[in-house]
């Protein structure tokens, strides 16, 4: 993916996030994260030694609620908590000296989101697309096979079949449960997008019609016979 901000932009955006008051640096990656809708989140190797260097230059503060930042793991919740970052009014002078290319540098972020956005969901139609075809031929080559008449004994189709739809229930229990988590670990810090819910509608569309290509008549029910009895 090529780099998301200009050389200087990150700078100046992590310059903005502080405008609403202060922030630890985890918030910061978990912002940056929902403005981009999930589609880019920042590393702590990115965004700490550009706090680091903004501290230096006087442009933010750094406060320790009595808690020395490097007893966590950098970019872990418990790193990212324990100390906290503001705007100094040296800071707030650079914003407002440079409120153009923050204008510009916001646009550029609503572009960039579209953009990636737009990528996600052409590789997720190309990926579909693909699997919608193997699975449509795998289907095709197991109805052209030849079916046993009536007067021949059957076989353990029946039986594998059963098995296979009890595993394929299990795979969907498994993904459901697994994504259900990370909806609520991402709705705990409110990272939890339209896009998100868009991609999530977009793939389980897909996959349900990919699947029904395998099934006989594309998955539909057999018609219920009809009583035709006439009651006495």
């Amino acid at each position: 993916m090529p780099p998301v901000f200009a050389h200087g932009e990150l700078r100046l955006y992590l310059l903005v996030l502080l405008l609403d008051g202060p922030r630890h640096g985890y918030e910061l990656i978990t912002e940056l994260t929902r403005r981009f809708g999930g589609t880019y989140r920042p590393s702590a190797g990115t965004i700490y030694p550009r706090l680091a260097r903004l501290e230096e230059e006087g442009l933010v503060r750094r406060s320790e609620p009595g808690v020395p930042e490097s007893s966590g793991a950098p970019g872990s919740p418990g790193a990212g908590r324990k100390a906290s970052y503001e705007l100094t009014p040296a800071g707030r002078a650079e914003i407002d000296a440079r409120l153009d290319d923050v204008r510009r540098l916001e646009r550029s972020v609503a572009e960039t989101v579209r953009s990636l956005a737009d990528g996600v969901r052409a590789d997720i139609r190309d990926t579909m697309r693909g699997l919608r075809a193997e699975l449509a031929a795998a289907a095709q080559e197991a109805r052209s096979r030849p079916r046993p008449g009536p007067d021949i004994a059957p076989d353990a189709r029946r039986t594998q079949s059963n098995s296979l739809r009890h595993d394929a229930e299990a795979i969907l229990q498994r993904f459901r449960n697994d994504v259900l988590a990370d909806l609520r670990e991402a709705d705990v810090t409110g990272t939890v997008s339209a896009l998100t819910v868009e991609t999530l509608r977009a793939v389980l569309d897909s996959a349900r019609a990919a699947v029904r290509g395998t099934l006989p008549n594309g998955g539909a029910s057999p018609p219920q016979p009809t009583d035709r009895t006439t009651p006495q």
